[in-house]
């Protein structure tokens, strides 16, 4: 089979065609034909070593994808050949709490991931996908929208008639916008591309703002809440960006803090967060259990992923460089067209 790997060396260069040997599937295991794939952020930094420099390669990257099961071995039950499913991020977390021998099982580090022709897995970390997706949209599920439901639905407990505040533009927080939308929540964007902030308004943000012409970001959302305080901010940010979230959050509201793009390590006024009561709740995707009841809310609700740019899977190290440039309004995709 065919696959994209990283060989003896992190960085893009050595982001190289393969093969390896066709798996057969065993007991409780399913074989999947892969159909497409999306990228994350954690997949950049992970190609670059940034993610874990001690991960031991050839390693097959990414974490997201969607494939159709081929054949399934003995005792497996959950699927049948044809079906169309994507792998969880965390092949051991099916519920319950995030502990350490759970999270040790993600994809695309420390185990193989779903640039692969052909991906082995065992039945229980594999959900089925709403079927009014196309491949690529399906592809966009695991990590960024269950993520990002993690956030609203789950930790954020977010209703009708809150305030969610979203930063940027990427495949997380589009789908932190599309979930608080439907719930019946308020949406505020952040972004420096007022091209970006329309295109967010068009999905039904109730109010953006440009983080570059206006710096103090925080107060002005706040002043947009009248003087309150949003109740949920999906903190993509970081070290660079939760002071403003602080700013920007309610007494008693919550700020979902899910990555580092703006930096991993700052000064924090904890006196702030005490005396105001705000929880701050680490998100780390989530298990199988809630991305099986997000795609039921999906199917629900006919929410489409938004997909940025579709690239062939040979072309995967130009994909992660357009997701490094910024320029992508919701999720980069990968096509397995040419490998089937």
């Amino acid at each position: 089979m065919r696959v994209i790997e990283i060989r003896q060396r992190f960085g893009l260069q050595s982001l190289l065609l393969g093969e390896r040997p066709d798996p057969e599937p065993g007991e409780g295991q399913i074989l999947l034909r892969m159909r497409a794939a999306s990228l994350n952020y954690r997949d950049l930094l992970t190609v670059k070593g940034h993610y874990n420099p001690k991960q031991p390669l050839p390693l097959i990257p990414c974490s997201d994808g969607v494939g159709e099961v081929l054949a399934t071995g003995p005792g497996a039950s959950r699927f049948v050949p044809g079906d169309r499913v994507s792998p969880i991020f965390a092949q051991r977390w099916l519920s319950g709490k995030p502990v350490p021998e759970r999270l040790r099982s993600t994809l695309g580090g420390p185990l193989d991931g779903t640039l692969a022709e052909l991906m082995l897995l065992h039945e229980d970390g594999a959900v089925r996908v709403p079927g009014h997706l196309t491949d690529e949209e399906a592809a966009a599920l695991p990590c960024a929208a269950v993520t990002a439901w993690s956030a609203v639905a789950i930790h954020g407990e977010v209703k009708a008639g809150d305030v969610v505040l979203v930063q940027g533009t990427g495949g997380v927080s589009i789908f932190a916008l599309q979930f608080s939308r439907m719930t019946g929540a308020r949406v505020i964007v952040t972004s420096s591309s007022d091209r970006k902030l329309e295109r967010a308004r068009e999905l039904g943000a109730w109010e953006t703002i440009n983080y570059r012409e206006t710096p103090d970001w925080g107060r002005r959302a706040k002043k947009l809440t009248g003087g309150d305080g949003v109740d949920l901010v999906v903190e993509v940010g970081g070290a660079g960006t939760l002071a403003q979230s602080l700013a920007a959050v309610r007494f008693g509201g919550r700020i979902g803090l899910i990555g580092n793009l703006a930096g991993a390590e700052t000064q924090l006024n904890l006196i702030s967060i005490l005396m105001r009561q705000i929880r701050v709740q680490g998100i780390l995707v989530g298990d199988r259990e809630g991305f099986e009841s997000m795609n039921r809310a999906i199917a629900a609700n006919s929410i489409r992923p938004v997909v940025d740019r579709v690239f062939p899977v040979e072309q995967a190290r130009q994909g992660l460089e357009h997701l490094e440039a910024g320029r992508h309004f919701g999720k980069v995709c990968l096509t397995f067209e040419a490998w089937r």
